[in-house]
């Protein structure tokens, strides 16, 4: 994009093929060419990374003069009726979900065993559902952006089958990114698995249920004081389906990206450099999400944290 001369906006970070981790530093770098060429790079611009981390700006710049806890819950309460499918490319989720947990907590990153830690959730809409601590990439750029925090952490729900899956196939070498030798020729084991795994763009169809997706935070209001804030969307797969022939993980990803590249072609989010999306107005994002499919949920709990 930089030779080309045109701005850039994705939903996800690099990723190293033959290193299973993924850090923003190596877009970050661009930065300084970029403000020079007067072109805007806008990252993460899905909906986690993305819509969340616009959920954090709108908190800061509506409710919050400092965030202290931001827990990040990412809930998917759909059955797409498949023994075992991942809702997006098999090599990133899994290589994703098999890594180790990590969170950030005052000044520092610490790490988990993966899917070690676990608690149930209530989601709206979804019911009880267990959430596991993982890492995930907008806490990179969150832990750097967000006014006085303490601790941000990221969890994703998953039922036992799907864990039981993971766990077979983890011990028989399956998710594994390797090379092996195979009948004279280097393969991947992962790179092999997601080619018999169902297409992710294959389940769309059959799919039901809801996902729900927000953002736990506390912190000291504009008003000085110490407030809980729970900001979520919900969206359902079947209407997806309807609307565009997508499942709701799709969709929930290409609506902010879509709104995204919007405002930055119409000059709201045009700004030279790189971004991260809690970088830029989150105003206009929030005014319009709702008309495209994605509306939002704010209250305000009693609780401080969702989990103990």
């Amino acid at each position: 994009c930089l030779e080309a001369g045109v701005y850039y906006l994705d939903t996800a970070n690099y990723e190293p093929k033959d290193v299973a981790k993924f850090e923003y530093h190596w877009q970050w770098a661009y930065r300084e060419r970029f403000e020079k060429a007067g072109l805007s790079a806008i990252l993460g611009c899905g909906f986690d990374p993305g819509q969340t981390n616009i959920y954090c700006a709108w908190a800061v710049q509506q409710h919050f003069k400092e965030v202290h806890t931001v827990d990040i819950m990412d809930c998917n309460a759909g059955s797409h009726g498949k023994a075992f499918a991942t809702n997006f490319n098999p090599e990133i989720n899994i290589r994703e979900i098999t890594a180790r947990g990590r969170y950030w907590e005052n000044g520092e990153w610490k790490e988990t065993d993966p899917l070690s830690v676990h608690a149930p959730f209530d989601f709206a809409e979804c019911g009880v559902k267990d959430m596991y601590l993982m890492y995930h990439e907008e806490l990179e750029s969150l832990a750097q952006n967000l006014p006085g925090l303490q601790r941000i952490r990221f969890w994703m729900t998953f039922g036992q089958e799907y864990l039981t899956h993971l766990r077979v196939l983890g011990n028989v070498g399956m998710t594994s990114i390797q090379p092996i030798d195979f009948q004279g020729q280097q393969i991947v084991p992962l790179e092999f698995l997601k080619a018999v795994l169902p297409k992710p763009e294959s389940l769309g169809e059959n799919y039901t249920g809801k996902t729900n997706i927000g953002c736990w935070i506390t912190g000291i209001t504009h008003a000085g004081e110490k407030k809980t804030y729970y900001i979520y969307n919900v969206c359902d797969h079947a209407a997806c389906w309807q609307e565009v022939r997508s499942q709701a993980i799709s969709y929930t990803t290409g609506v902010p990206a879509m709104l995204g590249a919007k405002l930055l072609l119409e000059n709201t989010w045009k700004k030279p450099g790189v971004w991260n999306v809690e970088q830029l107005d989150p105003a206009p994002f929030m005014a319009a999400i709702g008309d495209y499919g994605l509306p939002w949920v704010e209250t305000w709990p009693e609780t401080s944290h969702p989990v103990p």
